[in-house]
């Protein structure tokens, strides 16, 4: 499909429309993800559309429709507005800055699969899958799209954004390991710093508030204490931030899911993604953001990152694509419920 500037900016409308629609039939504000004016929210949505380095602010937005949208109380109008909503992923994903595309280098081992997965799961357990990924894997699209297929919450940036709001840190004051949605790591920020330097007094009222642990500290186990409560509460798939050994130590069951590429479609797909990024600096920063995803894994918990034996699955994207990787993945949770 070939789209125009019209059919973009009637694709925005139909976004916004869906997520009144929602709000609507909920009757509360938690429910809107765009609550600020039509045209506003509309123009900001056609910029991301035409955006690829931005593409992924548009699949967070789209994943809490999605979310929100399958808890309204009516099935029937359930089940129209989520019938409206992967009509319009399907849109959506057909743009071509869309983040619904990836290479397959080796189509034969597309083919394989040899995994068979113990039963893990009770009947009161909640299916929770826990995808780690490598920047420019496309393991991230493949995390939302499974999560679309499977009907059940997409979390990411979200996470961070709650625990903040629960110790009351302002969002420019630390910066998110957890998450490939930030990009300032091409400036050059160490490995788990905390934005700004502290007065005496400022480190002391941080010292009484988190108990004596560092800022970084207290996000992080406030962030493992909402994700378990999160696990027995719903099934969902959450994105890195060391949710699989979080919930390994807390005895709730889950898919723990590795996805990586080879490091020259890394690259490339980085710069597909950040079109100001020269090659050079799409090698460092793939690199880069490898080390710091590396030292925060082993840091909180003592295992390596991206080690097989840590993960049920581990998935090389360039051997099947985001909708064969999704499909792989699908046909061994099946095997699963077997």
């Amino acid at each position: 499909m070939q789209f125009n500037q019209e059919m973009i900016q009637e694709l925005a409308e139909h976004i916004y429309d869906l997520d009144a629609e929602v709000y609507a039939q909920l009757g509360s504000s938690l429910g809107r993800v765009f609550n600020r004016d039509r045209e506003g929210c509309v123009r900001d949505m056609v910029k991301l559309m035409n955006s690829r380095d931005r593409a992924h602010l548009l699949r967070s937005e789209l994943a809490l429709i999605s979310n929100m949208a399958r808890t309204i109380p009516d099935r029937e109008i359930r089940k129209m507005v989520m019938k409206e909503y992967n009509e319009i992923l399907c849109q959506v994903k057909a743009l071509p800055t869309s983040f619904g595309e990836c290479d397959i280098l080796n189509p034969e081992l597309a083919s394989l699969n040899a995994l068979n997965l113990k039963q893990r799961f009770s009947q009161n357990d909640h299916r929770i899958i826990c995808i780690g990924r490598t920047y420019g894997s496309g393991g991230t699209d493949i995390g939302f799209a499974l999560a679309d297929a499977l009907k059940i919450n997409y979390y990411d940036a979200e996470i961070f954004s709650e625990v903040l709001k629960r110790l009351d840190v302002e969002k420019d004051r630390i910066v998110d390991r957890g998450s490939f949605t930030e990009h300032s790591d091409i400036q050059g920020e160490r490995a788990f710093a905390e934005n700004g330097h502290m007065s005496l007094k400022e480190w002391m009222r941080a010292f009484s508030r988190y108990h004596g642990l560092s800022r970084r500290d207290a996000v992080f186990f406030n962030q493992s204490d909402l994700i378990c409560d999160m696990a027995r509460k719903e099934s969902f798939i959450v994105m890195g931030r060391c949710a699989d050994v979080i919930l390994t130590n807390n005895r709730i069951p889950h898919i723990s899911i590795f996805i990586t590429a080879p490091f020259e479609q890394r690259v490339r797909r980085a710069m597909e993604i950040n079109k100001k990024l020269t090659e050079k600096q799409a090698r460092r920063l793939v690199k880069k953001l490898d080390r710091q995803h590396t030292r925060y894994y082993d840091f909180y918990t003592g295992r390596k990152w991206g080690d097989s034996v840590n993960y049920d699955l581990c998935l090389n994207s360039a051997a099947y694509g985001i909708e064969g990787a999704v499909e792989f993945i699908l046909r061994m949770l099946e095997q699963n419920a077997s």
